[in-house]
């Protein structure tokens, strides 16, 4: 390989949704700089690649889980994974990115030499072949949970003489129809599987410890194809985006203030789609709204089927798997041909990629937040995490334009690193925020490995869309919290910089 080969401007970290985003925005936004974007898998789409599992769809409305610069225009709001993957496949198509996915190389290590101001980066291809690659700036936007392993419960099967799988590895080959599933779990994930299976299967039950908040609305948004119809593509997105992110805002800052309101309402819909159905014990949280994210039930399809009788919803603690049955401790047998363990996920920070800065290890734990976005003392170096409360695209809009911002100023400035800078004296002074106080299990189960946030920014993740926006576009680049500077560099160090725009962002 020559230089050009393996020496960019930026190195992205997986070729889903917020990878794509960040190579659209840089096209956009800085079109002289050398990317490429390295994805582990063999085909694009991140997670809506990887889960193939029966009605597999978005939990978020797509006019804000797209992206600011691309319009949505299929019918469907609530859109199934297939769409969501054409709408990817289009973007990357159109806007000249999938020559610069490398597919097949698993990011292992990333070491930042500060003498160089380069990413050392190393990577595992399909192969086994290690290959070494350098950057002067690393973009990871490989999500938030763990590829290789989800959350296991640690399941005793027993005797179970059944199929046993979980979601993140749904075989292509399973067959179900006229069987017997139980769907172990009551995230979004069962909700969106329970009535898919039903269509096929002899009965499907959703096994649940603990009932979850739901809430049904349409599939399609009415005034969203409404508005397409009249007006400009972009102009309706726009609208649309906007309507839907107020909505989103309201709804979730008035669980937080009128908890019990919330309640009543959620209770009222639910009985109201379930009629004789509705079992107050199967449906009705211990916890208040937005505790957890609520599941949303597109065109009230589990409910249909739970009032067509194809589907139920069991409250109760498994006692042991027999051999074609799950045996609650209560005494109650659930017939079983077929065990889904939709119990939720594992996170993982960074990619699980093994992070460190002229050869010391990064503990992330131990690092502040900056905008969201970076973190302290970490040079060079930005991550996508996105809203619990909202859609995940918000924050990876919001944070590729931030990263463009701040490449494009480090040309202006002649810096070769840019770091928010945290002393110790500082760091003592800050006051800390638990910013993951849903009580959602793979939450609480991942505190101990996510980095830090102080109660205000811009130290913190945010959680709020409306308010980040308008700091991110308030708030000077240029801080006195981000500091620059360059580095010297031998005539053969690395590929000199192509000249970069100074293009504002599209948000």
């Amino acid at each position: 390989m020559d230089n050009k080969d393996n020496d960019f401007d930026v190195l992205i970290v997986g070729a889903g949704i917020s990878g794509i985003g960040m190579a659209a925005h840089m096209e956009e936004m800085c079109p002289g700089k050398r990317y490429a974007i390295l994805e582990r898998r063999d085909n694009l789409g991140g997670t809506w690649d990887l889960f193939r599992y029966p009605g597999v769809r978005s939990d978020s409305d797509m006019h804000t889980l797209g992206f600011i610069f691309e319009p949505w225009r299929h019918e469907k709001s609530i859109a199934d994974g297939p769409a969501i993957l054409d709408y990817l496949h289009r973007i990357v198509d159109e806007r000249g990115i999938r020559e610069n996915i490398r597919f097949g190389m698993c990011v292992e290590t990333a070491d930042f030499d500060s003498a160089s101001a380069r990413w050392i980066v190393t990577v595992v291809t399909g192969e086994g072949e290690r290959k070494r690659l350098t950057a002067n700036w690393l973009y990871l936007g490989s999500g938030y949970y763990d590829y290789d392993e989800p959350y296991d419960p640690g399941f005793e099967l027993g005797e179970f003489a059944g199929k046993v799988v979980h979601p993140q590895f749904w075989p292509e080959d399973l067959a179900y129809d006229g069987k017997n599933v139980v769907v172990i779990g009551s995230g979004a994930t069962a909700v969106t599987i329970v009535p898919s299976m039903a269509k096929h299967a002899a009965k499907v039950t959703m096994l649940q410890r603990t009932p979850t908040w739901m809430f049904s609305r349409p599939a399609r948004d009415g005034m969203a194809n409404t508005l397409r119809k009249i007006l400009p593509e972009r102009v309706a997105y726009k609208i649309t985006r906007w309507k839907n992110v107020l909505l989103q805002d309201v709804a979730f800052k008035r669980a937080q203030t009128r908890p019990e309101k919330v309640k009543d309402f959620l209770t009222k819909k639910m009985r109201e789609n379930l009629g004789d159905k509705y079992d107050a014990a199967a449906f009705t949280p211990p916890y208040d709204p937005w505790d957890q994210r609520l599941c949303l039930v597109p065109d009230a399809d589990l409910f249909e089927a739970i009032k067509s009788g194809k589907a139920d919803v069991v409250t109760g603690r498994i006692a042991r798997f027999a051999k074609d049955r799950v045996v609650l401790e209560d005494g109650r047998e659930i017939p079983a041909d077929i065990l889904v363990t939709a119990t939720g996920l594992k996170l993982a920070v960074a990619g699980k990629i093994a992070v460190s800065v002229d050869g010391e290890p990064v503990d992330f734990a131990q690092r502040f937040y900056y905008k969201g976005c970076m973190f302290s003392n970490l040079p060079n170096l930005a991550v996508v995490f996105g809203y619990l409360n909202a859609s995940w695209t918000l924050r990876a809009d919001l944070n590729a334009a931030y990263v463009c911002e701040v490449l494009n100023l480090m040309d202006e400035k002649g810096a070769d690193i840019a770091v928010p800078a945290l002393s110790q004296a500082e760091e003592n002074a800050l006051e800390e925020d638990d910013i993951f106080d849903f009580s959602s299990g793979y939450i609480q189960r991942s505190k101990a490995i996510m980095p830090r946030n102080a109660v205000s920014f811009p130290w913190r993740l945010n959680q709020d869309y409306r308010v980040d926006r308008k700091q991110m576009k308030r708030d000077p680049i240029d801080d006195g919290i981000l500091h620059f500077k360059g580095v010297s560099h031998a005539p053969d160090d690395h590929a000199a910089p192509a000249p970069s725009s100074t293009a504002r962002s599209p948000t």
